[in-house]
């Protein structure tokens, strides 16, 4: 498990892995960018295991939701979930980690939101924000901070983190085509430019993938982004050689739709628009939809 990147987060995973089986036994350039477990302390793993053994490992996703936690909702992609959240009635809630002060009083005046004033790159702050929330949804990108690090893992694995320790079941990732099964689907120049955004993201994918089975999650690999309304022509499709364009609010209409929907747990899915022509699919290629219902 080379992602774990101390013995004494190695140690709680263990403890953590071996509560599980007892009580088994017992019964692209910056348009493709949208917007190892620290911090499991022996006493998180305690004081949480019994919730996490008591839950399905096939957790439903539900039509809506009490209180959800969005990482990078101050802009983009992310600040549109958080506004489809309240209007659509998916959320009651959203509660929204925020850096600076001037997201939060932007965010902090739509009805039903909450922001919480805290750093992604630090995992406290993200347990702390997410506590009490029963989905999560992250599209956080771009940032690097002092060390080099990058927020396209760093902060996305916080919350994937997060949110096993907490109990949250239902986790979103929001990616991008170029990662993980999909690389050779982004154009080689392009690939070549966000090669280490893309890295970092795709291992914050395989955090989720190979070690939160327990977890409904589905991640969410848009095409090229551009900031137009929406068409309303966009799908989701499992065929990871798809590319071209996909509007920002299109791809939040899509992220709402897979959280609710029962057929996307551990699905690994291309947001796409396949009537919008671009430099990346001039040949007007198209791919089947993924059934939402």
């Amino acid at each position: 498990m080379t992602l774990l990147r101390a013995p004494r987060e190695l140690a709680a995973m263990t403890v953590l892995l071996s509560a599980l089986a007892l009580s088994s036994s017992a019964a692209f350039c910056s348009a493709f960018v949208p917007g190892g477990a620290r911090s499991f302390g022996l006493a998180g793993v305690r004081t949480t295991v019994s919730s996490q053994l008591s839950m399905s490992a096939d957790a439903a996703a539900s039509a809506s939701y009490q209180k959800v936690f969005v990482a990078g909702g101050s802009k983009g992609v992310g600040k549109m979930i958080v506004d489809k959240l309240i209007s659509s009635g998916t959320a009651s809630e959203v509660v929204a980690l925020v850096r600076s002060e001037e997201a939060e009083k932007a965010l902090s005046g739509i009805n039903g939101v909450a922001t919480v004033r805290g750093d992604a790159f630090v995992y406290k702050d993200v347990e702390g924000a997410m506590d009490g929330c029963d989905a999560a949804i992250t599209t956080l990108g771009g940032a690097v901070d002092d060390d080099g690090k990058r927020i396209d893992y760093e902060g996305n694995s916080n919350v994937i983190e997060a949110a096993g320790i907490l109990g949250v079941t239902r986790v979103l990732l929001v990616t991008s085509v170029g990662c993980g099964s999909s690389r050779e689907a982004a154009p080689p120049s392009v690939f070549e430019v966000l090669k280490d955004v893309l890295s970092a993201k795709e291992r914050a994918e395989n955090v989720l993938i190979k070690y939160y089975t327990n977890t409904n999650w589905t991640i969410v690999r848009p095409a090229g982004l551009k900031s137009e309304p929406a068409t309303g022509t966009a799908i989701l499709t499992e065929d990871p050689m798809a590319i071209g364009t996909v509007h920002r609010e299109d791809v939040a209409d899509l992220v709402l739709k897979a959280l609710t929907s029962n057929k996307t747990q551990k699905k690994v899915l291309t947001a796409v628009d396949t009537e919008i022509t671009s430099a990346a699919n001039t040949g007007g290629a198209s791919w089947e939809a993924f059934s939402l219902v």
